[in-house]
């Protein structure tokens, strides 16, 4: 949660990141991303360890506590940012998880035409390129716009945080700042194209 004061302007985004594990980078990253945000950006995140896995039988007996408490989150926000490590060249189950319960049920889910971004941090060289290019494929079905540029690709990121979790990495710090500066304007075109008549 953020302590910053909501306007109508403000624009509110939940993220989420794709580890469960504390001193995750991308729980770090998507630290930094929530306190580096401009003004009108607000970053609410969301934890994914209560949700149970995916499984349409659970829903006969009413949807999952966590699972409507996530769906009503993000159908609320302006936006979705999802920070995904990268695990065995693919998008880790925990965070690909909560993207299926979040796109059911099909064509009426909180992802229908749900603005999201996306972020990633690895120690490895490709800074999970490939976990991001398999989610923009998902988006695809769920008929979720993806903000294009710039990509946030955070290779060798254990030269890039300390040991508290912390950006230290100028260039990052500066790109990061970059990119939600971006992802602000883009919202707030994407609410614009939203909200205008036909």
């Amino acid at each position: 949660m953020t302590d910053r004061a909501v306007g109508p302007t403000t624009l509110r985004v939940i993220g989420i990141a794709g580890s469960l594990r504390a001193a995750s980078y991308n729980r770090a990253l998507l630290s930094a991303a929530r306190d580096l945000a401009p003004p009108e950006l607000i970053i609410e995140v969301r934890e994914l360890k209560d949700l149970p896995l995916f499984n349409e039988d659970l829903e006969r007996d009413g949807v999952p506590v966590a699972v409507g408490e996530l769906r009503r989150a993000v159908r609320s926000a302006d936006g979705l940012l999802l920070v995904t490590p990268e695990y065995n060249h693919g998008v880790p189950g925990v965070l690909k998880n909560a993207v299926d319960w979040l796109s059911q049920p099909l064509r009426q889910s909180a992802l229908e035409g749900k603005p999201t971004a996306l972020m990633g941090a690895s120690t490895g060289l490709a800074g999970t390129a490939r976990s991001q290019a398999q989610l923009r494929q998902a988006f695809v079905l769920t008929n979720s716009p993806v903000m294009q540029q710039p990509e946030v690709l955070v290779a060798r990121a254990h030269e890039k945080f300390d040991a508290m979790g912390r950006l230290t990495d100028q260039p990052t710090h500066q790109f990061v700042c970059l990119f939600l500066t971006r992802l602000a304007q883009w919202l707030a075109q994407q609410k614009r194209i939203g909200t205008s008549p036909d």
